[in-house]
C-alpha cells in the first residue's frame, strides 16, 4: 500500500456506520460536556437533575445510545487495524498502522489534556498498538479472543453487581461509603466542580485535567481490555465481510432482530432504574450491568441497519452519513470544540450546569444537523477532512492532495 485507500475504492457501508457512530457518541457525551460527570450515572443529582416530565432524556440516552456507539465505534477501529496495516509480515503497512496510532495518541493526549476529559483517542490509540499484533489471525480465533476479553472486563468494571450479596454487613457499610464518596459527591463539591468550568479558561482546564487524571487512573486497564475485545470482533467481522456488507442479506435482518431484543432488555432494566429512583447501590451492582453487557449486540444491529441501508440505496440517508463518517476525526474534535465554548468560561459561554437536559437534546440535534451538512459540503472540495489529512499525512511520512483540484492536477501531469 503505497497511500490511503483511494475514494473510488472505499466502503460505502463503512463509512455510513461510522458516521452514524460518530454523531450517537456525541448523545452520550453532551452531558459530560454540560455537568459534572456523575450526573450522567445518576440524573437525579443536580444541577441538570431529571424530573417525572423529563426523564425522556435520561432514557433516550441509556437505552439508544449509552455503550452502543463507543463499541460500534470500537468495532470499526479494530477493522480499520486490518485495513491499514494487512497482514503482519507486511512491514511497510506495519509501518504505517504503527505511526498512524502513535500520532493518534499524541493527537489524543492535546485533545485530553486541553479541550476534553472524555478523550477516547489515548484509550484507542495505545489498545490498538497491543490489539495490531492479532490482525492475521484467522475469524474464529479473533472471535473467541475477543469474546473472553469482552467478558473479562465486564467482570472487572461491574465486579461488585457479582459479589455484593455475599458482602459481610460489617463490610458493606464501608463499600457503600466509597462509592457514594465518588459517585454521590455533596451539593458544595458539585457546585465547586461547576465553578471551575464557569471560573475562567484556567480553572476549566485544571478541573478538566484533574478530572482526566482521575479516569485514567482508575478505569483505563478494564476500558483497554474492553475495547480490545471489541476491536478483536471488529477485526473478525471484516474478515467475515460482515461489515463491508458482504453477508447475506438474511444475516443483517437477524442482527437486527437480535439487536431489537437487547433494546427491550435494557429498557426494562431502564424502568427498573427509574422505579429504584437511582439507589445508590443499586445502579452500583445490576443498574448498568444489562447495557453494558448486551451493548455489543445493539452496535451490531446498528451496523447491520446502516448495511441495509446501502443494500437498498437509501442514498438520501447514507450518502450525509457517509460524509461525516469519512470525516470522523474532524467532526469528533468538532464537538469537544463546540461543546466546550457553549459549556465552559473562559473561552466560551459558560453554559456549564446551566442548560437543562430538554436543551441539552436540542444542542445534540442542532449539532447533528450541522454534521451532516457541513460534512458533505466540506467533501465536494476536499477528498478528505482537515484532521485527516494532517493524520494520514504524518501516517505515510509523504505529501498526499486535500483539495479535488490537486488531485486533478496530479492526474493529468
Amino acid at each position: 500500500m503505497n497511500g490511503p485507500v483511494a475514494e473510488q475504492n472505499r466502503i460505502e457501508s463503512l463509512d455510513v456506520t461510522r458516521g452514524l457512530a460518530v454523531l450517537g457518541i456525541l448523545a452520550v457525551n453532551a452531558i459530560y460536556f454540560a455537568a459534572p460527570w456523575q450526573t450522567a450515572l445518576d440524573p437525579t443529582l443536580p444541577p441538570i437533575a431529571i424530573t417525572g416530565a423529563t426523564a425522556w432524556t435520561w432514557a433516550l440516552m441509556h437505552v439508544l445510545f449509552e455503550y452502543k456507539f463507543i463499541t460500534l465505534f470500537s468495532l470499526l477501529f479494530g477493522a480499520s487495524l486490518v485495513m491499514v496495516g494487512g497482514e503482519r509480515d507486511d512491514r511497510a503497512r506495519g509501518g504505517v498502522l504503527v505511526r498512524r496510532l502513535l500520532w493518534l495518541l499524541l493527537f489524543g493526549l492535546i485533545h485530553a489534556l486541553a479541550i476534553w476529559f472524555g478523550d477516547i483517542l489515548v484509550v484507542y490509540a495505545l489498545t490498538g498498538l497491543i490489539v495490531m499484533t492479532a490482525r492475521s489471525w484467522g475469524p474464529r480465533v479473533l472471535i473467541v479472543a475477543g469474546v473472553a476479553l469482552y467478558l473479562a472486563a465486564l467482570v472487572l468494571q461491574h465486579m461488585l453487581a457479582f459479589v455484593w450479596d455475599a458482602v459481610p454487613p460489617d463490610q458493606a457499610g464501608a463499600i457503600r461509603a466509597q462509592i457514594a464518596a465518588v459517585l454521590t459527591p455533596p451539593p458544595e463539591e458539585l457546585a465547586r466542580v461547576q465553578a471551575a468550568y464557569q471560573g475562567g479558561l484556567i480553572a476549566a482546564l485544571q478541573q478538566n485535567v484533574s478530572t482526566w487524571l482521575a479516569f485514567m487512573s482508575n478505569g483505563l486497564l478494564s476500558l483497554m481490555v474492553r475495547t480490545a475485545g471489541v476491536m478483536m470482533i471488529g477485526m473478525a467481522l471484516f474478515k467475515l465481510g460482515f461489515l463491508s456488507g458482504k453477508a447475506p442479506a438474511w444475516l443483517y435482518v437477524v442482527a437486527v432482530v437480535l439487536g431489537i431484543a437487547a433494546l427491550g432488555v435494557i429498557g426494562w432494566q431502564a424502568w427498573i432504574n427509574y422505579a429504584a429512583r437511582f439507589e445508590l447501590m443499586h445502579m452500583a451492582t445490576v443498574g448498568l450491568l444489562p447495557n453494558a453487557a448486551l451493548s455489543i449486540f445493539v452496535a451490531i444491529a446498528y451496523a447491520s441497519a446502516c448495511i441495509l441501508l446501502v443494500k437498498t440505496g437509501a442514498h438520501w440517508l447514507t450518502r450525509p452519513l457517509a460524509a461525516v463518517g469519512r470525516m470522523a476525526f474532524s467532526d469528533y474534535i468538532a464537538q469537544s470544540l463546540i461543546m466546550t465554548t457553549l459549556f465552559w468560561s473562559g473561552r466560551g459561554f459558560g453554559l456549564y450546569g446551566e442548560v437543562d437536559r430538554v436543551g441539552l437534546w436540542a444542542i445534540v440535534l442542532a449539532l447533528w444537523a450541522l454534521q451532516l451538512i457541513w460534512s458533505p459540503l466540506w467533501l465536494r472540495r476536499c477528498q478528505i477532512g482537515p484532521l485527516e489529512w494532517v493524520w494520514r499525512r504524518l501516517s505515510y511520512a509523504k505529501p498526499l492532495p486535500l483539495s479535488r483540484n490537486e488531485n486533478a492536477k496530479g492526474r493529468m501531469t
